[in-house]
């Protein structure tokens, strides 16, 4: 198949291009490169069925030409900056919101009907029930990122209505692993870099989280295209959560680090059950529709931890550039 990839140059999007072209798949990336990492796309551009497409989303008439001749488009470019978000409210609006608008109509001029899209447990904002399955009640949003995502996800779900697109969301918990890029591993190894005799800790460290490996999170996205759950669906979408069936607290995820590197640092934290404003202070998703397809995580939550410490020790440039 001919694939077309948003967020090419990023941390799913790349993992995901080196794994299509392993199976034999022709792939287009296309990244504006804002936050994208050049050399996560080197490998792929040495490969004679890939083609990288510098482009911005925004750009309606270029991402139409490019996407020309794709047959399934994973749309995995977003502003992921959560934190940050109310620095610049409009970012998510016309990078998450307008940008997954653009996609589609692409699609649609193009004739490309089957659609991947990357939102986020942070959809479910605080939810009331624990774990959180695909169809709890959506509670009032608390950032501005997951606002944005749900847009999305509804505007994709009128598409397949409207115009029979085959779609899937795929609502992740936080992705870990090779060509990680952000989050609370990378922000502890970049501190205890510097400082390995303290870590300051957002929150009290009692957040609970759960986490997932990125050749995980590859494997379900492709199982359930690839057996076209959708296309038998009422509406042709279907939505999964993407997670592991664990969560820890942050304080484990230190005692992890901690561990691997041999280090035994202060922990300073700023206090509340909250590190910043839309942080939700419990995340842990219900993946039983996922595994009843017959796709289940290889790695545990702590296993894929190390494996994104060892990787951010072998590639310590990727700390200078962010």
């Amino acid at each position: 198949m001919k694939y077309f990839i948003t967020g090419a140059a990023g941390f799913i999007g790349s993992s995901l291009a080196d794994r299509l072209l392993s199976e034999g798949h022709e792939v287009v990336g296309w990244d504006d490169f804002s936050t994208g990492q050049p050399p996560f796309v080197k490998g792929a551009q040495a490969h004679p069925s890939y083609r990288l497409v510098r482009g911005d989303n925004l750009d309606l008439p270029a991402l139409t030409a490019a996407m020309a001749g794709s047959e399934f488009v994973f749309h995995l470019a977003a502003n992921a900056d959560v934190r940050f978000g109310l620095d610049h409210p409009s970012k998510d609006l016309q990078q998450n919101t307008v940008a997954t608008f653009n996609v589609l109509e692409a699609m649609r001029a193009n004739g490309v009907r089957r659609i991947g899209f990357s939102s986020t447990g942070s959809v479910y904002g605080e939810a009331a029930v624990i774990p959180t399955p695909e169809d709890a009640p959506f509670p009032v949003q608390t950032s501005l990122y997951a606002a944005s995502k749900v847009a999305g996800e509804g505007m994709i779900q009128a598409y397949c209505e409207g115009f029979k697109f085959e779609g899937y969301v795929f609502r992740f918990v936080s992705i870990l692993g090779e060509r990680y890029t952000h989050g609370h591993v990378f922000d502890f190894y970049r501190q205890l870099r510097e400082h390995p005799e303290y870590l300051n800790v957002l929150g009290d460290g009692t957040q609970r989280k759960s986490y997932l490996y990125v050749q995980d999170c590859l494997s379900a996205m492709l199982h359930v295209t690839r057996a076209a759950t959708a296309a038998r669906a009422k509406h042709n979408v279907e939505v999964y959560n993407l997670g592991t069936a664990e969560y820890v607290q942050v304080k484990d995820s230190i005692g992890y680090i901690c561990g691997h590197l041999g280090l035994q640092p202060e922990l300073r934290f700023t206090g509340g059950e909250r590190g910043w404003v839309g942080d939700n202070p419990f995340i842990f998703l219900e993946t039983k529709k996922i595994r009843d397809t017959g796709w289940k995580p290889a790695l545990t939550i702590q296993q894929g931890i190390i494996k994104t410490l060892s990787w951010l020790q072998e590639n310590v440039w990727v700390l200078e550039q962010r």
